[in-house]
């Protein structure tokens, strides 16, 4: 990420006033620098780096700040709003909870878990027999690489190696970090484990349908020539459903490689479906765009509608290997979670969010796709399936443009449009499931417009 620092004076801007946006007061709103001043000195650096907005509500699509200035929001927070901010049923259904009165039981039987685990199957069509409920992706991650590495020990593997990519991203906790491709991030951990094997990324400017099993027989020869035996030195492959920081998908062919020489080799295959879950794709889960059947997925962010929610799904004799108490944790499935995801499917189900992430996506890409052509010496690539998008900017030398997005990303926020600001080329899209037509089209107006003003 480039070191862009937002800055928190206000400057006078425009006025806006349209069904869905609202620009009233100078831009960050007087009060926001106070706020993330204060903020400064009490609350680690590591939280700090996005647009300078207070958030003071969220409703649906719409995001309001101390000033009563209104947002198109294109972030879902960051993916987790696929069923809209502040969605009423789930805030019906979470104080029904409340005032019950539950909150939490430990390990201890709820109703509401049953419940949620016999949906969440469902949800799955029944592709996996049980789920493991935590707080975050990133404990998410650690399970399934934990399971990977018991599910070798009961194959008597001669090590308990785990392949993952180049530039995936899968948390922040010690085992996620060391799967995850970005070096620098892993500069902290000293020792790294030998045992995690990294290949590269089929990015589309390199690899196509047509020479994506070749590229993919390519990168594992190289743990051959390292003296790793597959059959007898590896446990597990772990792929982050699509590259976060672009919306980068893999070729199918890539996937089918990868399924095939796990099933060739008894190794367990997963999926992080952190972003890529719950409609977000147009799919129930984003690995059903390769028509793949993997053992394992990790899942989070849209999981609980805005609740600390996350789980891995997998098969049963895989996830009945830890012994009783072996793999639990403190607000696993509590009552609260376990409605939030209840929620969640309710309403992606009553509402066909999946179709309509699939309908939306499609008015998304052409307008992206037309924006693409319109500023072609600007943008490279416009990436994604669904309603997940990544917009690549380049410099007329062909080389990554890691300013222009930040810049865009500020505009944008002047004109009342929330975009995901990655800090490096790339600006991502990604609003609630549950945005109109209308609002999804002004948005991306919006960002044309503010293209143009930054980039001419």
């Amino acid at each position: 990420m480039s070191e862009f620092l937002f800055s928190v004076e206000p400057v006078k801007v425009e006025k806006i006033n349209t069904l869905y946006r609202r620009i009233n007061s100078p831009i960050p709103a007087p009060g926001t620098k106070e706020i993330l001043e204060s903020l400064k000195q009490t609350e680690s650096k590591s939280m700090h780096g996005q647009l300078p907005i207070v958030w003071d509500k969220a409703k649906n699509f719409s995001v309001y700040d101390i000033a009563g200035n209104k947002w198109i929001d294109f972030t879902s927070t960051i993916f987790v709003a696929n069923i809209g901010h502040s969605n009423k049923k789930l805030i019906s259904n979470l104080k029904d909870v409340i005032d019950r009165p539950i909150l939490s039981c430990y390990a201890y039987s709820n109703s509401y878990r049953r419940r949620y685990l016999e949906e969440l199957k469902k949800f799955s069509n029944n592709r996996f027999d049980k789920a493991f409920l935590l707080s975050a992706g990133t404990e998410a991650t650690e399970a399934v690489f934990k399971l990977m590495r018991m599910y070798g020990q009961t194959k008597q593997k001669r090590r308990l190696g785990v392949i993952a990519l180049e530039g995936n991203w899968h948390g922040r906790t010690l085992g996620a970090q060391m799967l995850s491709g970005n070096k620098k991030q892993k500069e902290w951990i000293g020792n790294l484990d030998k045992d995690i094997h990294h290949i590269p990324f089929p990015y589309p400017w390199d690899v196509s349908e047509e020479n994506a099993n070749d590229f993919f027989k390519s990168s594992i020869s190289r743990l051959v020539n390292d003296g790793i035996d597959f059959k007898k030195d590896i446990c597990g492959v772990f792929l982050e459903t699509f590259q976060g920081w672009g919306a980068l998908f893999y070729p199918v062919n890539y996937v089918k490689a990868v399924e095939k020489f796990c099933n060739e080799n008894d190794i367990l295959f997963g999926f992080d479906e952190m972003q890529s879950g719950f409609s977000r794709t147009g799919k129930n889960f984003g690995f059903e765009h390769y028509d793949a059947n993997p053992d394992l997925i990790a899942c989070g962010k849209g999981m609980g509608g805005g609740l600390p929610l996350s789980g891995v799904l997998g098969k049963k004799e895989i996830m009945d290997l830890p012994e009783i108490g072996n793999m639990s944790s403190t607000h696993s499935a509590n009552p609260l979670v376990c409605v939030a995801g209840l929620s969640v499917l309710e309403e992606i189900n009553s509402q066909q969010l999946t179709v309509e992430a699939n309908r939306k996506g499609i008015i998304l890409h052409n307008k992206l796709n037309a924006i693409k052509e319109k500023f072609s010496r600007n943008i490279s690539w416009v990436l994604g399936k669904g309603m997940i998008a990544g917009v690549l900017f380049k410099k007329e030398s062909g080389e990554p443009d890691l300013l222009s997005p930040s810049i865009i990303a500020e505009k944008c926020m002047q004109k009342g449009l929330l975009l995901v600001h990655t800090g490096r080329e790339s600006i991502k899209i990604g609003p609630p499931l549950t945005i109109s037509d209308d609002a999804l089209i002004e948005g991306i107006e919006v960002f044309e417009e503010a293209i143009g003003e930054v980039l001419g």
